[in-house]
């Protein structure tokens, strides 16, 4: 484990906006941890040690996970961050009152899945390996959000209400604010039933179910099954919330195996994060 090169910068994926210098963004990869089998790197159709899994809960030797986090943190600078039980709802925290209420080194799991901040002591995380990371910051670096999107979460409002608590923190409107849509499984691998479809328009306006219903496209031979583009989605509801810089959303977790975790491919995997914080 001693061997294993340290977490950098280029193992991640970084939000591609024009924001303050204040505000720092990443979303990990496979690479630059110290995880094994069905958690580690991917490479020539292998599984190697060194996988930065961030998952507790996937099964993975529970001090490996530790050094991920570790060196997650070390890289961020940050000693704390607020690792949240994700459970595809709405709820919001805000990240330094879940590291504060923590008794130990490491925040505690609150059922949550979405934490703002607007302090420089806090790191705000999500786990993914499919579902949808989206970061929010204002322009200024005032404030800074990290949101879980699951379809579930995306259709009930995590969105939109990150990006509300993100503009009330720094003082200003919405219109303000930027947004990354990071790693997430794309249109030609999400496949979802018709309850998933109507979920989205049932919740929709009037004046976006057009749009709505052209992120589903029908699969041939495959009555009431669908190819959903989460991305699309969340950028309605983005739109929905007057965010209008958005970023991101080109990649899919699914088919970049040696890149990302995913959790629909494989099911027993680890999981990427996509953290977001503000520099002293």
């Amino acid at each position: 484990m001693t061997n294993l090169a340290p977490l950098t910068w280029q193992d991640c994926v970084q939000p591609d906006w024009q924001v303050s210098p204040r505000v720092r963004a990443l979303v990990t990869t496979r690479d630059g941890g110290v995880s094994e089998g069905p958690y580690g790197r991917w490479q020539a159709g292998a599984a190697l040690p060194g996988g930065m899994n961030l998952g507790l809960h996937t099964g993975d030797d529970p001090g490996h996970v530790a050094e991920n986090r570790a060196r997650l943190l070390a890289l961020a600078g940050q000693s704390r961050a607020a690792w949240l039980e994700q459970v595809h709802g709405a709820r919001i925290v805000r990240a330094d009152e879940v590291i504060e209420a923590a008794p130990g080194a490491a925040a505690a799991p609150v059922q949550a899945d979405a934490s703002v901040t607007d302090r420089a002591d806090a790191v705000c995380v999500v786990m993914v390996a499919d579902c949808l990371p989206v970061l929010l910051c204002d322009a200024q670096g005032r404030a800074v959000g990290a949101a879980h999107a699951g379809w579930r979460g995306l259709a009930a409002g995590i969105v939109e209400q990150t990006a509300a608590r993100v503009a009330a923190l720094a003082g200003g409107a919405t219109d303000e604010l930027h947004a990354y849509l990071g790693p997430a499984i794309g249109p030609r691998a999400f496949e979802v039933g018709a309850d998933v479809r109507e979920a989205f328009l049932d919740t929709a306006a009037q004046s976006e179910h057009d749009e709505t219903r052209q992120a589903f496209v029908a699969m041939d031979g495959a009555p009431g099954k669908f190819l959903a583009d989460l991305y699309a989605l969340a950028r309605l509801r983005l739109a929905r919330a007057g965010v209008a810089h958005v970023s991101g959303g080109t990649v899919c977790t699914v088919t970049e195996h040696a890149r990302f975790y995913s959790y629909r491919r494989d099911r027993v995997t680890g999981r990427m994060a996509a953290a977001i914080w503000l520099a002293d």
